[in-house]
């Protein structure tokens, strides 16, 4: 019991600690710093259980799927009511140990760089895979 809260306060405080993007000198956010934003990696090597996961949360987020292709590990869903958003996500063996998450937001044909947006679908991808990594219904 005292690994299980161990690991959600560091799940918390990773998702706490995230740094707000700031804009280059034009003002736009640089593609690398998007990147960064939109990404988080797990200690797993279960595609599939991160897939299902992503689906789960995007789900309990309001969005309904248009696509899951579990071979390729891309997710892309919908949501149509507040501010209508499309979602990408993408899950990708990163190496042996660790599977990389990448979410990829557009409302409309504009790109979401907001940090908020991505970090609140972390937060809750988060507690689903630790959930789901330590077994607990």
């Amino acid at each position: 019991m005292n690994r299980l809260i161990t690991a959600w306060i560091f799940f918390v405080l990773a998702a706490a600690g995230c740094a707000a993007v700031k804009p280059d000198i034009t003002g736009n956010v640089g593609q690398a710093q998007i990147r960064q934003i939109q990404t988080r990696h797990y200690q797993t090597q279960d595609q599939k259980m991160t897939l299902r996961s992503v689906i789960a949360t995007l789900q309990d987020l309001g969005f309904v799927i248009d696509n899951a292709e579990l071979d390729l590990g891309t997710v892309t869903a919908a949501r149509h009511w507040g501010t209508p958003m499309r979602i990408t996500v993408t899950v990708r063996q990163k190496d042996a140990e660790k599977t990389s998450v990448r979410a990829n937001a557009h409302s409309g044909e504009t790109r979401i760089d907001d940090p908020q947006t991505y970090q609140d679908f972390f937060v809750v991808l988060d507690k689903s895979m630790f959930l789901t990594l330590n077994q607990i219904d």
